[in-house]
């Protein structure tokens, strides 16, 4: 089974491509954990953060957006004591603040990923030279609007080449190769 280049070499990688990565998402809790592991992804590499998921997601209940909103810096303190998580205050404290304003884009929009499906008008999205390799794309204009009004409502920590991975990551775009065997599948594995 062929898979994209990145997701070889290691089983986390591969599970991720082959069950999550680019699969149309449209369960807010699990946007805002995508979100949330995109700001600590940051500066390092996706490998590292898939290796903290687990932590990550107890210390950020499950990162159920309600909750999180209302963390406070007993919870800060208490994930930067934490074995095996990202100490970096910076994002945790984003994480927190883009909790907040997800519920904020909830509440206007009914779901956070009708909000970021509208963009699209609910398509997934091909570009040319994507599939095939000879374009390698860290941002476009879609993930350049999107991180304009993300950071307008509040939103932190989330830029365009951030919001670009997000929107690969949610099946927004699909960025799989033409080799690959997720290329035309939309669905769930």
């Amino acid at each position: 089974m062929k898979r994209c280049q990145w997701a070889e070499g290691d089983t986390l990688l591969r599970e991720y491509h082959d069950t999550e990565w680019g699969v149309p998402l449209h369960d807010d809790r699990k946007q805002f954990e995508f979100l949330s592991l995109e700001v600590m992804q940051c500066g390092l590499s996706w490998l590292t953060v898939l290796r903290k998921r687990e932590v990550m997601c107890s210390l950020f209940a499950g990162f159920d957006p309600q909750k999180v909103a209302s963390f406070g810096e007993e919870e800060i303190r208490r994930m930067m004591e934490t074995e095996g998580m990202i100490h970096s205050p910076r994002k945790i404290k984003a994480i927190i603040a883009d909790a907040a304003a997800f519920l904020r884009v909830q509440k206007e929009f009914g779901t956070f990923s009708s909000y970021l499906w509208s963009f699209t008008d609910g398509k997934v999205m091909e570009y040319p030279g994507h599939a095939d390799g000879s374009v390698n794309a860290a941002r476009n204009e879609l993930s350049d609007r999107i991180s304009d009004d993300l950071r307008r409502r509040g939103f932190s920590f989330l830029g365009s080449v951030t919001i670009y991975a997000h929107l690969q990551a949610a099946g927004v775009i699909n960025d799989h190769r033409d080799y690959c065997f997720r290329y035309n599948r939309t669905e769930g594995v």
